[in-house]
């Protein structure tokens, strides 16, 4: 009997010195989580994401993914073949019989190692029990990736091109292929056309290899005659996020025939899927409902940064996109959720494309879409008619479209409200959900007008605007389950007043609201915009807590100014559930409060501390108590911290941060914490002096499957290059700044071809050996969407005249961005250190 394994988890289990192969069914959420996983550079994370998934797998589990598909309900995954596998369901112990082992080995042998996501063979290859056949993964996908088409004909003449085969059955729902930048357009044909029983089908496909070498984009016959003879009908969701080699309308083309029921197309991290794509996409996939087209978030948003200049470079059509389409009378889309998130490569042009075809939209993210305006926005709202979620931070959103949002519309179809609300056939009535955070061009006036027609809101983010007291006080929504606040100018007060109408609050951030320290917003000297009495003795700002205590049950939380020893205890029973916490300037933990927060909040997470005073004592119950901390982030925090803090296991821990907290730091402490926490994916370290060039292999062999790795001012880490760091090949995010001067002209274009994820790199010009670095171009850079590089000044103390060179120190002066879109290159020009 032949066996293929169509689920395994693997894991060590520690009280039984076993290794275990159990059903992946029982944690399918578990897989999706790691699957779809993608780092996000900014340390909190915004009110505009989806709710925090808390069931990513812990680290003592290994699942074995391959492109993951989902069965009958979209609840199970499994990563096996037909009808004829066999479901290995098995526990075998280390000292194993030979018949045991080889039955492991045979189950083993079925992994189609050319089809693993990279983050996850990377990982692997710290295992001891898999890092040779991590490696062996590792290498076969970096060899597709560097030249895809001499890699598959030497596939085919060795007869092994069944092992490429994406296993595809009648019942899957869900394909998931994403985390692979092994697969190309070469390599999706070489896969569809496994399925096939042509005899001489190995000779064909080669030689259609090498004349599809040198043919592009819409020329690209991807096995359109294979393609209509196989149909996998219960597939509802294709997620293809983070490909990078591929050309999207022939993609789109076999999707189309392939999957004719698909729903929902996840294409997030792919530069290359142009407007124009989506398009042809809603053309050929008529049934499509959703699609995410997320990337990076440009560092450059209008009104946050100071440009000095900017210059503006078209790239060449890599992707031979066709632009047929645009000339062709295009039908009406089923579309209703569209993601947007980042695309620079859109503007007002295309909104008013998208409201057009997309009459049933209900909810829009363009998030950090930095070329879109405000009149742009507005003539969209008026076309959208079944809007519900807008979310339009660090956008130019601003008056026009929020009087668009308030102006009456016809409410034909919607269901009445009772309610005193004059506007009730506004728009703004019937947002949900309505992110705005970070737009400055957003005034008070406007602001009050917005609150006070909103009223089914359940999530609403409006960090860093003018929001104030006034605003609030005339919002008189009672659903709302998520509020982000911080950076504004309200007061507990008005905070009051939100929370005692809306007791479903689960999420609440009020980080870098000044006015929380005394009773309201002043808009002139001596007076406050209102004033609520406190029955409790308690000032408008602790009041604010013991509200939250009174009638919420917090999951995440964030606070700053005001927050003291006091506000914990007003909180009480609110946050027994808590999952997640971030505390910031202005906020006060207490000692002893600090060490109690484990008990005070048993289910904890995320744990995010800025400028605190801790200790060992504090950490060490953080770390010992709770046991499924997935992201510590301590920065700018006071106090004495040793190395004794980190001799604890955290073996589920993901993401973590020490900036200028650990200056003690050495090579030694540095394996420890590889010791103590072996699963990180995410490591940032700033003002560790003490480390030197030997940290980078500590880095690369303890934590091979990082995607995010930020080091600054750490001693002399890259003064002799870079090198061991490229052993980490699945990074996505990367930033050295201050760590020695030896990186040479050429690591840009290295990086981007030894680590073909890494689509994020920060320099600083301090670090040049050769005095400054090359440009990769458009074919170079591989998945490489954002560089900035940064520039100093010498700064020179005034008062030290003995030591001239020991007060010498580099001051920030301006910073170089380069971002690549689906058509050009931007280069410009900031003053603030991005």
């Amino acid at each position: 009997m032949r066996l293929k394994m169509q689920q395994m988890h693997l894991g060590m289990e520690n009280d039984t010195n076993q290794i275990e192969f159990a059903d992946v069914s029982k944690s399918s959420q578990k897989m999706r989580d790691r699957d779809t996983r993608s780092f996000d550079p900014t340390p909190d994370r915004d009110d505009d994401d989806e709710d925090l998934d808390w069931s990513t797998s812990s680290g003592s589990q290994t699942c074995i993914p391959s492109p993951s598909i989902h069965e009958g309900d979209g609840n199970n995954d499994y990563y096996g073949g037909g009808d004829d596998d066999v479901m290995v369901n098995v526990t075998i112990p280390i000292s194993a019989s030979f018949e045991t082992l080889t039955i492991f080995s045979i189950c083993f042998e079925q992994v189609r190692l050319s089809l693993l996501p990279l983050w996850f063979a990377a990982g692997k290859r710290r295992d001891c029990y898999f890092s040779k056949l991590a490696d062996e993964s590792c290498n076969g996908i970096l060899n597709l990736v560097k030249d895809p088409f001499a890699t598959l004909r030497c596939i085919l003449r060795d007869s092994e091109f069944q092992n490429l085969r994406i296993r595809l059955t009648e019942f899957m729902e869900r394909v998931d292929l994403s985390g692979c930048p092994q697969i190309a357009s070469a390599f999706l044909q070489l896969a569809l056309c496994s399925y096939s029983t042509e005899p001489l089908l190995p000779q064909i496909v080669e030689q259609s290899l090498i004349e599809l070498q040198h043919l592009d984009g819409d020329k690209y016959p991807i096995s359109r005659c294979l393609a209509q003879k196989l149909s996998f009908e219960a597939v509802h969701v294709v997620d293809i996020s983070k490909w990078s080699g591929v050309q999207f309308e022939a993609a789109i083309e076999l999707f189309c025939n392939l999957f004719p029921s698909l729903r929902t197309l996840k294409a997030s991290y792919c530069l290359n899927f142009r407007m124009t794509t989506l398009y042809h996409l809603v053309q050929k996939c008529h049934l499509v409902d959703e699609v995410d087209l997320t990337v990076d978030v440009s560092p450059v948003i209008p009104m946050q940064v100071t440009t000095i200049s900017e210059n503006i470079e078209s790239c060449r059509d890599l992707s031979g996109s066709s632009y047929k389409m645009l000339r062709d009378e295009l039908s009406f889309s089923s579309i209703t959720k569209l993601t947007l998130k980042g695309r620079s490569d859109i503007n007002d042009m295309d909104l008013q494309r998208i409201s057009s075809l997309f009459a049933s939209l209900s909810y829009l993210n363009i998030k950090g879409c930095t070329s879109v305006t405000d009149v742009g926005i507005s003539k969209l709202i008026c076309k959208c008619m079944e809007l519900h979620s807008l979310l339009v931070s660090d956008t130019r959103f601003g008056r026009n479209s929020i009087l668009s949002l308030c102006s009456s519309f016809p409410s034909d179809g919607f269901p009445g409200v009772h309610c005193k609300q004059k506007n009730s056939t506004s728009l703004a009535f019937r947002l949900q959900k309505l992110n705005i955070g970070g737009c400055k061009s957003v005034d008070e006036t406007s602001l009050l007008q917005l609150l006070s027609d909103t009223y089914l809101l359940k999530s609403l983010c409006m960090r860093g605007t003018v929001l104030a007291d006034d605003a609030l006080f005339n919002f008189l929504g009672s659903s709302l389950e998520r509020l982000d606040v911080s950076d504004t100018m309200v007061s507990g007060a008005s905070l009051v007043h939100i929370i005692r109408r809306n007791p479903g609050l689960r999420f609440f951030k009020a980080k870098g609201c000044r006015n929380l320290c005394h009773g309201g917003s002043r808009h002139e000297e001596g007076k406050f915009t209102s004033e609520v009495l406190s029955y409790n003795g308690c000032s408008s700002g602790e009041d604010m807590y013991f509200e939250l205590g009174r009638k919420c049950m917090l999951e995440e939380a964030a606070f700053g100014w005001g927050f003291s020893p006091f506000s914990l205890k007003y909180l009480g029973p609110a946050i027994k559930s808590l999952r997640a916490i971030a505390v910031g300037l202005g906020a006060s933990f207490g000692h002893h409060e600090l060490t109690l927060l484990p008990d005070t909040c048993p289910m904890l997470e995320s744990v995010i501390l800025y400028f605190q005073v801790i200790s060992d004592v504090i950490v060490k119950s953080i770390v010992e108590s709770l046991k499924h901390l997935k992201v510590l982030v301590l920065c700018y925090c006071l106090g004495d911290l040793s190395s004794l803090s980190f001799h604890f296991s955290m073996p589920n821990l993901r993401k973590l941060r020490l900036e200028r907290v650990t200056p003690w730091m050495k090579n030694a402490d540095l394996v420890i914490l590889t010791q103590s926490c072996p699963n990180l994916i995410e490591l940032s370290l700033s003002g560790c002096k003490n480390l030197n060039s030997e940290s980078q292999k500590i880095i690369s062999n303890g934590w091979p499957g990082l995607i995010s790795i930020h080091l600054e001012e750490c001693g002399e880490v890259t003064v002799s290059g870079v090198s061991s760091l490229f052993d980490c090949k699945a990074i996505e995010n990367l930033l050295l700044r201050h760590n020695g001067c030896g990186i040479r002209r050429n690591f840009i274009i290295d990086a981007a071809s030894k680590m073909p994820m890494l689509r994020i790199l920060a320099l600083d010009l301090c670090d040049a050996n050769e005095g400054g670095f090359d440009s990769p171009s458009c074919a170079d850079r591989f998945s490489l969407s954002i560089i900035k590089i940064a520039r100093c000044k010498q700064w020179r103390c005034p008062f030290n005249l003995q030591n001239l060179d020991d007060c010498r120190r580099p001051l920030h002066k301006e910073t170089i961005i380069l971002e690549w879109n689906s058509k050009e290159l931007r280069t410009s020009l900031v003053k603030e250190r991005a």
